[in-house]
């Protein structure tokens, strides 16, 4: 484990129980909790469908409200979300290989967007907030490649609204990509390290 380079006295707590973004963290240094936030996200989804917000609102507001579901006084919380867009359709975490192969068929050969989200808050209230948005353009993969790549991901690719891994074999998905590999991963580590800098979490 990386050694913590950090203020001992500040706590932060991820509200996440994303096994990709506590590896990041991990993988950058910080010392931490986790919590995963109970937030009903299908039910914020909806509203933001019917209310006509725009993919990156959604991440933004999901992200928002995982960090304000965790009450621990004096504890710095990080709350992240992703949304997946491509040409007006969003897309999200498949249910089952046959819904995550019917997903990548839909996205091959286009070109999509992820809204990925980070905020702050301490004590009930958003310090910081920062949206990303990388886009990806998969290339035209045959329909063996597909399968092969089903049967090696097998569920790991589940637990991502894209239906691949970047940090795995999901990266042959791709012919181009555009934006922050951390970004893309669930969590735009730079800015958050920016921010808990200003913050005097992290040593400058």
């Amino acid at each position: 484990m990386p050694t913590p380079i950090q203020n001992r006295a500040d706590k932060l707590l991820l509200a996440s129980g994303s096994v990709a973004r506590r590896r990041i963290l991990q993988n950058a240094g910080l010392a931490f909790g986790v919590e995963a936030s109970a937030v009903d996200e299908s039910c914020l989804k909806k509203t933001g469908q019917e209310q006509n917000w725009s993919p990156a609102t959604v991440a933004l507001r999901l992200a928002e409200a995982k960090a304000l579901s965790v009450t621990k006084p004096n504890t710095l919380v990080i709350g992240a979300d992703q949304m997946l867009s491509c040409e007006g359709i969003w897309y999200d975490k498949p249910e089952g290989l046959n819904g995550a192969r019917q997903q990548l068929l839909q996205l091959r050969g286009k070109t999509h967007v992820l809204h990925t989200a980070v905020v702050l808050c301490r004590n009930g209230q958003i310090l910081w907030r920062h949206m990303a948005e990388p886009k990806l353009t998969m290339r035209m993969f045959s329909h063996t490649f597909l399968e092969h790549y089903l049967s090696v991901e097998a569920g790991a690719c589940l637990g991502s609204v894209g239906a691949y891994r970047l940090e795995g074999p999901g990266i042959q998905l791709f012919s181009h990509i555009e934006g922050d590999a951390f970004a893309i991963q669930g969590l735009p580590l730079l800015p958050l390290i920016a921010a808990l800098r200003d913050m005097k979490v992290l040593s400058d």
